[in-house]
């Protein structure tokens, strides 16, 4: 008996929801705010946005060839041009990798960049988290700088 209450491909379809969000946010940022501009005890957009490149698609990586590799977020973009395009190459990559990973394989345990190990499952729902958390982030970036962000239900 299944008691699955989403699938993986309705899990995937939520990401991938997300990360059209947070390509909207990206594109909202004027390019020098999205470098430069910040409130104290937090980075610049760019930075966070260069984290989650260096972690969904090497993550996806690591667990889909059971190697592990080292965390890398200091990616080299240095416009916004270079991130949107950046971004747009990592989705299908997602897609591809993440329907590499069998139903089954999301209850091992696995030790993501050497430093996290659980459930692979929980590693994708903190790639998720950790997306959401950041455009928040942004979100408020945005506020700051008089610009309306994106709706938050508009993922399509």
């Amino acid at each position: 008996m299944n008691t699955a209450i989403i699938s993986r491909n309705e899990l995937l379809e939520h990401w991938l929801g997300h990360r059209n969000l947070t390509r909207q946010t990206i594109e909202k940022f004027p390019e020098q705010e999205l470098f430069n501009y910040k409130v104290e005890g937090m980075r610049p957009f760019a930075d966070m946005v260069k984290e989650l490149l260096g972690i969904a698609v090497p993550g996806l990586q690591e667990i889909v060839s059971n190697k592990i590799g080292e965390l890398n977020e200091n990616l080299n973009y240095s416009t916004k041009t270079q991130l949107l395009q950046a971004w747009d190459e990592a989705t299908p990559q997602i897609t591809e990798l993440f329907n590499k990973i069998s139903e089954e394989r999301f209850v091992e345990e696995f030790n993501l960049f050497g430093q996290f190990k659980s459930p692979i499952i929980q590693s994708i729902l903190y790639f998720i988290d950790n997306e959401i958390h950041h455009r928040g982030q942004g979100f408020v970036y945005l506020r700051l700088l008089g610009i309306q962000p994106p709706f938050f239900w508009e993922r399509g």
